[in-house]
């Protein structure tokens, strides 16, 4: 459990970034920061591993206060993935992968069987991919192993910084679908931070909507969609996300699976057949892709493209 108990933060130029915020963050859940510009979200995160220092307050890491803690031994059990990715070109993918094992002194067999159940779980072949340098591969790839270097240490805490607002859209999807499904299996406490609402929507157990150091609300996707505690709540979700949201609930895509003919499938991008229809809706009009391929398990289940969806929405809207 992390807990921010009144924390403040005030710049050396007079910017106040915190103003005595108390949140508590509970254990295994996939927590998202999210707020507009400059409202203080990264700088709270940054506390958990202290690359930032509260003026006042304290952060507490399993009930310990972080800053009786030394900070090298801190970082080195706590993940953080940042938006740059951050890996080392000069290093290959295994060594970048490796490194905070090799800090906490694992052997090297550990080490390497740890980094090969990673690469596997987010989908990257050991053998194709640990020999390569960072920029042999794709931005989604290289953000793939920015979230293995930062599990392979196995800690508890997991921060990860806007890690996918630099990849193009098929990535960025793609990757938030994993991050979701790779929580399920390794139960970590993750603190996200965004500027994205659909992202945040999309993947978060819990949301926090932070506006000039103040925490606005904190709640679950659906309580956030149906209870917005004001008005900057419900202008930074968006009137429109909304009443789609409530719309289309929690229906999910393979109810809406119309056609399947084999030449679509260049064309289309493979998806769960659990996404729900209103993310299946915005992947198709942010121009990922021109269809969906739909899949359960290895299955192929159907072909799904916007038009279709946006008519069975409309023609099932009173049983919503």
């Amino acid at each position: 459990m992390i807990r921010f108990d009144k924390i403040s933060k005030v710049f050396n130029d007079g910017t106040e970034a915190l103003k005595d915020v108390s949140l508590t963050i509970p254990t295994e859940q996939l927590v998202v920061i999210i707020g507009p510009s400059g409202c203080g979200k990264t700088t709270l995160m940054k506390m958990i591993n202290r690359l930032e220092i509260p003026t006042t307050g304290e952060v507490y890491v399993s009930d310990k206060a972080v800053s009786t803690l030394d900070s090298v031994e801190l970082r080195k059990t706590i993940g953080y993935v940042i938006q740059r990715i951050g890996l080392f070109p000069h290093m290959t993918i295994e060594k970048n992968a490796s490194l905070v094992p090799k800090l906490k002194g694992w052997s090297k067999e550990r080490t390497a069987e740890r980094v090969r159940e990673l690469m596997w779980m987010v989908g990257l072949e050991p053998k194709q991919y640990l020999a390569k340098y960072p920029l042999e591969l794709s931005g989604g790839q290289q953000q793939r192993i920015g979230v293995v270097r930062a599990l392979a240490g196995n800690p508890d805490i997991v921060l990860m910084d806007e890690p996918f607002s630099a990849l193009d859209p098929i990535s960025r999807e793609q990757l938030q679908v994993e991050i979701k499904k790779l929580q399920e299996k390794i139960k970590k406490t993750i603190v996200f931070v965004t500027h994205d609402m659909d992202e945040a929507l999309k993947i978060a157990d819990t949301i926090v909507v932070m506006k000039s150091g103040r925490i606005e609300q904190i709640g679950t996707p659906t309580e956030l969609i149906e209870n917005p505690i004001n008005e900057f709540v419900k202008n930074f979700i968006g009137i429109e996300r909304i009443n789609r949201k409530r719309l289309l609930g929690k229906r999910e895509l393979q109810e809406f699976i119309y056609f399947f003919e084999q030449d679509k499938q260049s064309e289309c991008i493979e998806v769960e057949a659990s996404m729900l229809l209103e993310e299946a809706i915005a992947l198709l009009e942010d121009g990922a892709a021109k269809c969906l391929l739909v899949k359960k398990a290895d299955e192929k289940l159907g072909y799904v493209t916007q038009s279709v969806l946006l008519r069975a929405m409309l023609a099932k809207e009173e049983v919503v």
